[in-house]
């Protein structure tokens, strides 16, 4: 693994540059057969660079579209750079039908070039957690107090998530169960937002930040209500995983959620403008056990075997091996090179 500190998030030219830079050398040293990038700006960027070094497999993984949901100025920008790097794109793999749907829509690739692939994750390890070890300290209990009703928002703290606007209205909830308690678990560039958003609450000692957890199965297992009022997204595996998990969950609207979420029948469903409706509906949950329970049910019994890591590695293999064989042919290797080799011919730019 290379880390490449240039490559940020924010737009910035002489990193930009000096990122570019260094990622068109190192294709040149190892030249993969395939480049796959993710993530918005490392995506256009990690494109141009192996086009420069003349990589035959171009692939690009769309989980979120960065035209969507900013202002016009954003829009054109964003666009015009994607449009760019579609040119020399030879695939590009979608979390979702809605994601495949939007670039289609805005000419970023040929029909043919898109393929849906889901996210991947291990369900077992979602559909049998436990508990974690001693909840009281999460939980901010007293040993043997009984476990009060637990929501929880699971996701990168980022503005785009809005932690703090659904922290705001956690006061609602809180109104109405009075012992609840919200976990806040994650990492990001908003924790000091996040933090500061707590502090001034009047009701601050209902929200528990968490922070990163190396087991967010168990998290979700404690949880009677999971919550996910993001902005702007793609097809985020977290709700999957809230539904693997086998709990009652609202969602914010985002292109492809109704791929998965149905509302009312594993879910709830609230506008994506609306983060009070999304506490409400928090609210309503816990108060009503068995509308929670049915849409419990149903999270249990939705079918997520296309998120499965097999299903997911499967497609994406298939994927590669389409990609070579419609590349030059110096580029394409032998079938057992792309069987065996594959791994260690594919440089992977998962972003910052």
């Amino acid at each position: 693994m290379v880390t490449l500190g240039k490559l940020i998030n924010s737009i910035s030219p002489s990193r930009d540059v000096s990122a570019f830079g260094q990622l068109t050398r190192l294709m040149r040293d190892w030249q993969p057969d395939i480049v796959h990038t993710h993530q918005s700006k490392a995506g256009i960027i990690g494109r141009l660079a192996a086009r420069e070094a003349h990589i035959p497999g171009i692939i690009h993984g769309v989980h979120i579209l960065p035209f969507v949901h900013v202002g016009t100025a954003q829009r054109l920008i964003f666009l015009a750079a994607e449009r760019l790097a579609a040119r020399f794109t030879r695939a590009y793999i979608d979390v979702s039908q809605a994601m495949r749907d939007i670039c289609v829509a805005n000419h970023l690739g040929r029909p043919d070039q898109h393929h849906v692939v889901h996210s991947g994750f291990d369900l077992a390890r979602f559909a049998n957690a436990k508990w974690p070890q001693e909840p009281h300290l999460l939980l901010g209990t007293a040993v043997g107090e009984p476990k009060p009703p637990v929501v929880l928002m699971l996701a990168a703290l980022e503005p785009r998530k809005r932690h703090v606007e659904f922290i705001e209205a956690f006061g609602q909830v809180v109104d109405r169960i009075p012992n609840v308690r919200l976990l806040v678990a994650g990492e990001g560039s908003a924790r000091a937002a996040v933090e500061s958003a707590i502090e001034r609450s009047p009701f601050a000692n209902s929200v528990r930040m968490i922070g990163h957890h190396r087991e967010p199965e168990r998290l979700i297992s404690l949880a009677d209500v999971c919550v996910l009022t993001s902005m702007r997204e793609g097809l985020p595996r977290v709700m999957m995983q809230y539904l693997a998990g086998g709990r009652a969950s609202v969602i914010s609207h985002l292109p492809g959620v109704e791929e998965v979420v149905k509302h009312g029948v594993n879910g709830i469903v609230t506008p994506s403008d609306d983060v009070g409706a999304a506490a409400a509906a928090v609210a309503d949950l816990l108060e009503n056990r068995h509308y929670r329970a049915r849409l419990a049910d149903g999270a249990k019994l939705t079918d997520l075997s296309s998120w499965g890591l097999d299903s997911m590695c499967e497609r994406v293999e298939l994927i590669y091996q389409s990609v070579l064989e419609s590349a030059s042919a110096a580029a394409k290797p032998n079938e057992r090179r792309i069987r065996d080799g594959l791994a260690k011919q594919t440089l992977e730019l998962p972003g910052s």
